[in-house]
């Protein structure tokens, strides 16, 4: 297993993988050709970034059939996504807040991310392998009370594009089976999720598969697997949120009220 991440050093942009608590940084580009340049740096001395810049981050809901069973709800015949902006990003360790207008519940959804690695269209779910270049840790933060605001339309894109409320990283791990992850989520020193990846109503391979039929999946792309149960509202004035999964890392940031 390869672990990538983007880090910042004064003033510049880099990237490469983790060895032990060091950076080997790398020249070129991570989803294309590259090498190590012999450059070794401590994780401690630089500012790490989100692992990449997507061009789209692709969202699911309803994807998990625990949550589902707990909903009431059916599963889907086929994936249920929306797109979050771009800007909703924040890096590992970056604190979070809501917009200054919006004074309602704000939750945290730990997740497991799929990085795309090589522009893929109309991929069957067995290429699908071929085109992802590894997994991250996401938390999909929710501003609750915009959703269903307006009774004539579910503002799925507006709650969950909020600037900073999507932060994933620290690193992309290649050479991960994601069926054997687990992602639990610790608000506060609690532990409130603990769900396996293996009850995704459709695979990772299979969400590629389908989700490249509708539009065309770049390097650097971003999909939210979507989360299962123990979701839940951040409510201190200031709240420590981890999501982690073993294989990956973790995920901390502040989210403040």
């Amino acid at each position: 297993m390869t672990a990538w991440l983007r880090f910042r050093r004064a003033g510049e942009t880099g990237f490469g993988t983790l060895a032990g608590d060091g950076i080997v940084v790398h020249d070129g580009h991570m989803f294309g050709a590259n090498r190590p340049n012999g450059r070794l740096l401590d994780v401690d001395d630089v500012e790490l970034l989100a692992p990449t810049e997507p061009s789209k981050i692709v969202a699911l809901w309803n994807n998990f059939r625990a949550l589902a069973a707990k909903l009431n709800q059916p599963e889907p015949p086929e994936p249920l996504y929306l797109l979050k902006a771009t800007t909703s990003v924040a890096a590992p360790g970056a604190v979070i807040r809501p917009p200054a207008a919006y004074s309602g519940k704000t939750t945290y959804e730990g997740e497991l991310g799929i990085v795309i690695g090589k522009t893929c269209t109309a991929v069957s779910s067995a290429e699908a392998d071929r085109f992802i270049f590894g997994y991250t840790c996401v938390n999909d933060i929710t501003a609750n009370d915009i959703l269903n605001r307006d009774p004539t339309f579910a503002q799925w894109a507006r709650c969950k594009g909020i600037d900073g409320y999507g932060p994933f990283g620290p690193v992309i791990v290649a050479g991960v089976d994601p069926a054997k992850l687990v992602v639990r989520t610790i608000l506060n020193g609690e532990e409130r999720q603990n769900y396996p990846i293996a009850d995704m109503i459709f695979t990772a391979q299979e969400l590629v598969s389908k989700i490249s039929h509708d539009m065309t999946l770049l390097p650097g792309d971003l999909i939210a697997c979507g989360t299962s149960v123990g979701v839940g509202v951040m409510k201190q004035p200031v709240n420590t949120v981890t999501v982690a999964i073993d294989g990956i890392g973790e995920l901390t940031n502040e989210f403040r009220q």
